[in-house]
C-alpha cells in the first residue's frame, strides 16, 4: 500500500493520484479494435484528443500500433510518422501529460523528445533496449502483463492461478526496472485485461484488483470497450460505453488510480457519482451518533 498519496512527475506536470485519474485513448491506427481508422490524420487525432481533455481527461495516451488480438507489427518509421506529429501538436496545445503507447525504444525516445512524459508499454519494457531507454529517459512507465504477443496471446490461454501468475510477472518486472535504475515512484502496473485472458480470467482480475495494490505502485486499469464487456452485455464495440464505465467504476472502487478509457465523459460522470457518495459516507457510528431510546419509568 502507500504511506503517502502517490504522485507521478510527468515533466512539468505533477499528477497527484489522490483520486482516480482518467487517461483518454487516442489511437492513430487504421486497425485498432475499437476506433481504428477513425483518426486517420494528425489533425483529426489532435482534435479528438483535445475534445477528450475538455470532457475531463487528466492525461492522453497516444498509440500508433494496434495491439488487438492478431494485429501485425507496424514498421518503426510508420509508427513514428503516426504518433510524433500528434504528440508535438498536443504538447503545444494542451496542458495534460501525454503518454506514448509503444513497445519500441526508438519510438519512446522520439516521443519523449516531442513532448511525451509517460511511457505505456504492453510488453512491460521487455523489448530490445526498452528497459535501458526508459531508465535513461527517467519518465514514469506503465508495465502491462500480456501472455505471448498480439499475434499469439489468445491462441492457448492457460493459467493455474491467473492472479498469482500475473502478480508474479509484474513483481519480476518491477524488480527488473529498479535494477535498471528506474525509481519505484515512476512505476505503474497494469494487469492487462484482455491480453492473453479469457472472460473468467478478466473477471477474476477485476474482482480482486486489490491483490495488486500490495506491490506498492499505482494500478492502471484498461477495460474500455474490450471483449469482456461485449461478452457480458452482448453489445458491439461502439455500444459498450455504459458497460465500460461500470467496469471502470468497479476498478476505481478497488483502488485503480488510472483508468484508460475511450469514453471520457461517461467515465467522468461515473467517478463524480462515486466521489459524491464517498463524501457523504459516515464513519462515526459511536453511541453519540445513535438515536437514544427513552423507556418509561417503572413506577
Amino acid at each position: 500500500m502507500f504511506d503517502t498519496v502517490p504522485t507521478l512527475h510527468c515533466g512539468r506536470h505533477a499528477l497527484k493520484l489522490d483520486a482516480p485519474k482518467i487517461m483518454g485513448i487516442v489511437n492513430v491506427t487504421p486497425d485498432s479494435f475499437s476506433d481504428g481508422g477513425r483518426l486517420g490524420s494528425s489533425e483529426a487525432a489532435i482534435g479528438h484528443a483535445l475534445a477528450l481533455v475538455s470532457q475531463g481527461a487528466h492525461m492522453l495516451d497516444i498509440g500508433g500500433e494496434s495491439t488487438r488480438p492478431g494485429a501485425e507489427p507496424v514498421p518503426l518509421q510508420e509508427e513514428l510518422d503516426r504518433v510524433i506529429p500528434v504528440i508535438e501538436g498536443l504538447a503545444a496545445r494542451s496542458d495534460v501529460p501525454i503518454s506514448i503507447d509503444t513497445r519500441h525504444a526508438v519510438v519512446m525516445r522520439e516521443a519523449v523528445a516531442a513532448g511525451a512524459t509517460f511511457i505505456n508499454d504492453v510488453f512491460a519494457l521487455r523489448g530490445e533496449n526498452a528497459l535501458e531507454c526508459a531508465a535513461e529517459l527517467a519518465v514514469p512507465v506503465c508495465l502491462m502483463h500480456m501472455a505471448g504477443s498480439p499475434q499469439t496471446m489468445q491462441a492457448d490461454v492457460q493459467y493455474d492461478d491467473v492472479l498469482v501468475q500475473v502478480r508474479q510477472f509484474l513483481t519480476e518486472r518491477i524488480f527488473a526496472c529498479e535494477m535498471a535504475g528506474i525509481a519505484k515512484k515512476n512505476i505503474v502496473i497494469d494487469p492487462g485485461f484482455g491480453f492473453g485472458k479469457h472472460l473468467q480470467h478478466n473477471l477474476a482480475l477485476l474482482a480482486n484488483l486489490e491483490y495488486f495494490l500490495q506491490l506498492g505502485v499505482p494500478v492502471l486499469a484498461g477495460v474500455s470497450r474490450k471483449s469482456m464487456i461485449g461478452e457480458i452485455t452482448g453489445r458491439k464495440t461502439h455500444m459498450r460505453a455504459v458497460g465500460s464505465a461500470a467496469a471502470a467504476l468497479l476498478a476505481a472502487q478497488s483502488g485503480a488510480r488510472i483508468l484508460r478509457v475511450h469514453d471520457v465523459a461517461e467515465t467522468q460522470d461515473a467517478l463524480a457519482v462515486l466521489a459524491a457518495v464517498q463524501g457523504a459516507k459516515r464513519t462515526d457510528y459511536s453511541a453519540k451518533a445513535k438515536p437514544s431510546i427513552q423507556w418509561p419509568d417503572d413506577d
